[in-house]
């Protein structure tokens, strides 16, 4: 079973009101209640040999939406902080240097991807085989990830991660999360 894990140390950072984070924190803790539902109900499936059935089939077609749901969260909130860290030298920005010429050009370009009209997540991908970063507009939890890539930095875009506070002006949420990285984070998921 998943439990999931306490961000309210992200409580009272600037840009994001307790009431909306706190929303957030419970639709995440959804996606574990439901993980691990999922997980006793093809586990049980499978035991009444019921594997073959439109039930478990079901299940199983749902199941990446719901893990996906678990860890896009647990990296977004993961990769912020109350206050946000500096960005600073190292292997993240030499590759940000590599693939977009400077960090500003980097900056613009996630920008761009995380305004684009729609829901989904704007993600900072490391393609540990081209040696190379790529800003990725994924729209469902469940489609539109780079195999074998390597998440770095997490914005989720859709309406319940800022609508509470920002109604319809995305770009307003996008420049207070940008305030609250935590590149210290992001630049270790590199490493990993």
């Amino acid at each position: 079973m998943y439990e999931p894990k306490n961000f309210d140390h992200l409580l009272g950072t600037p840009g994001f009101s307790d009431q909306l984070l706190q929303n957030h924190f419970t639709l995440y803790q959804g996606y574990v209640k439901n993980v691990n539902t999922m997980l006793q109900d093809l586990d049980a499936l499978v035991k009444e040999g019921k594997a073959g059935t439109q039930a478990y089939a079901e299940i199983k077609r749902r199941f990446g939406w719901e893990w996906n749901g678990v860890r896009l969260h647990e990296l977004y909130f993961g990769n912020m902080a109350k206050t946000g860290t500096s960005f600073a030298d190292g292997v993240l920005k030499t590759e940000l240097m590599r693939t977009y010429g400077s960090f500003e050009q980097w900056e613009k370009d996630f920008r761009a991807v995380s305004a684009m009209r729609g829901i989904g997540w704007a993600v900072l991908y490391f393609d540990p085989v081209g040696k190379q970063v790529f800003n990725v507009w994924v729209n469902e939890h469940d489609m539109g990830h780079l195999a074998g890539c390597t998440p770095l930095l997490i914005l989720d875009v859709f309406e319940h991660a800022y609508m509470l506070d920002y109604g319809i002006k995305r770009a307003d949420y996008i420049e207070a999360f940008f305030k609250a990285i935590d590149w210290q984070v992001v630049a270790g998921r590199l490493a990993q």
